[in-house]
């Protein structure tokens, strides 16, 4: 018998049991929680338990927490509710669809990361990521039919009433602007995202009215891409060159009839230079809603650190709680109550230069010339362009 051989067999078998007493102590020690001791407490310590609940007795406080109305809140949970509720197992209790609603209202006007929030909610950052995506597709699905809707030819056609009564600006369907969302990279997108400015960003362009509301907004486009390329390839763009947005015929303009029918136009940048005045105030509303919407969310004023199919839901979200915020035919001159440095955010597209702008496009500029140099166009009301920021 090789005694050698036994003393180092059972050495090894020593080891191996001392190697697997070792591994057994170390999962113990890493072993994760079913749910954090510190997220057992939400109710007791949890933001929403805490804060939120005695926000409500002061209304003021609740709105720049929220940037909305108590009543606003409550009513927009009214209406989300069904669609938030989910459904309870023997494991977990749900999350209830206010904490849901607040954990994403928050998001948007905080632009705080989803660990922040997770921390102040005492939720995990999953949940988080979770419920702002969901939240936010549930706001677009709920409120676009009534605050966002599909413009009618009946909507062009009042659209444009309230621009001439209230911008003298007559046969405008309304002043387009787009803005860079800014995101960080994503992965393995080379310079898809990659703008003009040196950083990444996805595109919002839209179509505004005469009462600083969204009309058509569309989001999604590289930041890569030229603002002719943006327009064209959108499907606001698409839609104007194929005829389905059921824009109104052409109509003559007010106390002109010698002029003929004139098209209806968008004004969008500085295309007009004979009345640069006229069409810069039209033009302006766009610039206004874009700071009304980055100041009440604040989540524009920092990098969106998610994923570009979520900036899209975000972005979206925001636009139809704008509407929502600001009911039809309420004419709100008011700020959003803000600190005064707050400085637009959002960047706006390259400057394009050597575009050509088409036969058509430069006879409809020469008639609206004639027309406002004409004692017909000129202003009946002289209305200054509130500003956002005041």
């Amino acid at each position: 018998m090789d005694i050698s051989s036994t003393s180092s067999s059972s050495s090894s078998s020593s080891d191996e049991e001392i190697i697997v007493l070792l591994n057994a102590e170390r999962r113990r020690k890493r072993r994760r929680f079913w749910v954090h001791p510190i997220i057992m407490r939400r109710e007791e310590h949890g933001e929403f338990y805490r804060l939120i609940q005695e926000l409500k007795m002061y209304h003021e406080r609740f709105r720049g927490y929220f940037r909305m109305s108590v009543s606003e809140f409550e009513n927009l949970l009214h209406q989300l509710a069904p669609s938030l509720t989910k459904e309870q197992t023997h494991y977990r209790k749900p999350i209830d669809p206010e904490k849901r609603l607040a954990v994403c209202l928050r998001f948007l006007s905080t632009g705080d990361s989803y660990r922040t929030i997770a921390s102040s909610f005492r939720l995990g950052v999953s949940t988080v990521a979770s419920i702002v995506r969901e939240t936010c597709d549930a706001l677009w699905h709920f409120l676009r039919d009534e605050h966002l809707p599909v413009p009618t030819e009946e909507m062009w056609r009042s659209t444009a009433r309230r621009f001439h009564e209230r911008w003298n600006f007559p046969n405008c369907l309304g002043a387009m602007d787009g803005k860079h969302i800014f995101i960080q990279a994503p992965a393995n997108s080379g310079s898809l995202y990659f703008n003009y400015k040196g950083t990444f960003s996805v595109v919002l362009l839209a179509l505004v009215d005469a009462d600083y509301r969204f009309l058509v907004v569309d989001v999604g486009s590289y930041g890569s891409n030229s603002d002719g390329g943006i327009f064209a390839n959108s499907g606001l763009g698409k839609a104007l060159r194929d005829g389905t947005l059921n824009v109104p015929p052409k109509s003559e303009l007010p106390g002109a009839p010698e002029l003929g029918k004139v098209n209806h136009v968008v004004v969008a940048d500085e295309a007009f230079p004979i009345f640069n005045y006229r069409l810069s105030r039209a033009r302006r509303i766009s610039e206004n809603v874009f700071g009304i919407l980055s100041q009440r969310f604040r989540v524009f004023q920092r990098t969106l650190q998610v994923q570009p199919s979520v900036v899209d839901k975000v972005v979206k979200a925001a636009c139809v709680l704008c509407n929502y915020l600001r009911p039809k035919g309420e004419d709100q001159n008011h700020a959003i109550e803000d600190d005064h440095d707050c400085e637009q955010p959002l960047q706006g597209f390259e400057h394009c230069r050597g575009q050509r702008a088409s036969v058509e496009a430069q006879n409809v500029r020469e008639l609206y010339k004639e027309y406002f140099n004409s004692p017909a166009g000129e202003p009946v009301t002289s209305v200054p362009v509130p500003s956002p920021y005041k």
